[in-house]
């Protein structure tokens, strides 16, 4: 799916609300995001664009971002945001792109709430209400006794909070707390989190919203809506099942549907199963789930030398190397329709459906680092069958695809057997390395240079 243009729809009282349009399935789904996220940094990593396009998989996804965050006019801080008028830059949406009707997902301590009260509202251009690891209120009382979902996140409360966001906002170090401490979640992602935040709100709006967020009391609309509602909650450390389970009691004819594997984010850990759980609530039946086993070509490259450049360049101007060479990566990537699975520190690990578009991804790839960095680069590729593991990959053929890379030598490109009998007539050629035993697989491997 290609990256969708962002647009704008105008308010009655003459805001402009940034918005984009995604997918090509029968059901609009307005999509609400938590927080101040940007509609557009979403498609920027593979873990959120897988997401999103199993959205779009079956139904017509509709973002926006709410005014005074990403590209939607900005508002004064000391005049802030209602969630009123956040229900009213979706409804100037739906117009703006014809939808009668849309059902709407919302999650997390904004999205959730501004999605409750909008399904309330109006529920003439409402079909289907989709709430996901959300509350109705954002601060405990003597009648809704329940943590703050801020609090736990940022493992502080009150005005702590709100220093932290001032001194840290838009850095690896402001982020939540569970997010910086997850192991799964790696210096990249965490780089594009903080950038994200970046340019979703200033310091002073992030304030502003995180003072919404606290004060949010949605209860009164609960019992106002009358259309089909899905309670979803991911079970995670930080995350209070009893939000959920208020919500699912005080909406009429609520369902509620508890999933493990549950991470920071919405988008992040197993979430086959929400979105499972989302489409059949939409449609009436789940699509065909995805194979667990699938033939791929794996991509294995890594920086020559590393060890030695990283001595030779200090820890700053290493790290900002290796930004700019997954930046370098990515698009190299985008360009050969490759999925990045993860980096490796120096490298990247990509899988591709086909094994020219491998070879020929990895010969770029090789030569813009030469270009535009200076660094040599070594690959290895080989085909056969992977097995989805969520975001990750495993099987044999990973194994042979990071043995096969390990041989190859400075700036060249190392591919098994399979691959040269696959890439017959595809004009491509190679020169034979001879066999090799590869640790950890039997037999001997035949291998092969990608001629210059």
């Amino acid at each position: 799916m290609d990256v969708p243009g962002t647009q704008y729809a105008k308010t009655p009282d003459g805001v402009h609300i940034a918005y984009q349009v995604s997918g090509q399935g029968p059901i609009d789904l307005m999509y609400t995001s938590g927080y101040v996220f940007p509609a557009e940094a979403c498609w920027e990593d593979p873990t959120y664009r897988r997401f999103l396009e199993r959205l779009g998989s079956f139904s017509r996804v509709i973002m926006f971002d709410r005014r005074g965050t990403g590209l939607s006019d900005p508002v004064s801080p000391s005049d802030p945001p209602t969630m009123e008028q956040w229900a009213d830059d979706a409804l100037a949406v739906l117009d703006a792109v014809g939808s009668p009707r849309a059902a709407v997902f919302g999650w997390a301590n904004i999205g959730g709430p501004a999605a409750i009260l909008f399904a309330a509202t109006h529920p003439d251009r409402t079909s289907a209400l989709i709430l996901a690891n959300t509350l109705a209120k954002g601060s405990p009382s003597p009648d809704y006794p329940f943590g703050t979902v801020l609090g736990a996140l940022q493992g502080t409360e009150g005005a702590d909070i709100e220093q932290r966001i001032q001194s840290g906002w838009g850095t690896v170090e402001g982020l939540p707390v569970p997010v910086r401490n997850d192991p799964s979640i790696d210096n990249d992602v965490l780089d594009w989190l903080a950038r994200s935040y970046r340019r979703g709100a200033s310091p002073s709006m992030a304030v502003t919203i995180t003072r919404i967020s606290r004060a949010m009391d949605v209860r009164p609309a609960l019992s106002l809506i009358t259309v089909p509602t899905l309670v979803v909650h991911q079970a995670a450390p930080f995350r209070q099942r009893e939000h959920s389970v208020y919500l699912a009691e005080h909406i009429p004819g609520a369902r509620l549907v508890d999933l493990e594997g549950g991470k920071s984010f919405v988008w992040q850990g197993d979430t086959r199963r929400l979105l499972d759980e989302v489409e059949e609530f939409l449609t009436g039946a789940r699509s065909d789930p995805e194979p667990d086993r699938v033939l791929a070509t794996v991509l294995f490259s890594d920086i020559v030398a590393s060890t030695q450049r990283a001595t030779e360049l200090g820890d700053r101007r290493w790290k900002e190397l290796l930004q700019t060479h997954d930046d370098v990566a990515r698009r190299q990537l985008t360009r050969f329709r490759g999925r990045e699975v993860k980096t490796t520190g120096d490298g990247i690990l990509a899988t591709f459906d086909g094994p020219a578009r491998a070879v020929n991804c990895a010969c770029a790839l090789r030569d813009a680092m030469s270009r535009s960095l200076g660094i040599e680069m070594r690959c290895g590729l080989h085909t056969g069958e992977i097995e989805l593991r969520g975001d990750d990959i495993s099987g044999i053929a990973v194994h042979i695809g990071q043995r096969v890379s390990a041989l190859a030598g400075s700036g060249e490109i190392l591919v098994s057997r399979t691959v040269t009998d696959l890439v017959a007539g595809s004009g491509i050629e190679f020169v034979e390395r001879g066999e090799h035993e590869l640790k950890g697989v039997a037999g001997r491997w035949q291998l092969y240079a990608v001629r210059a």
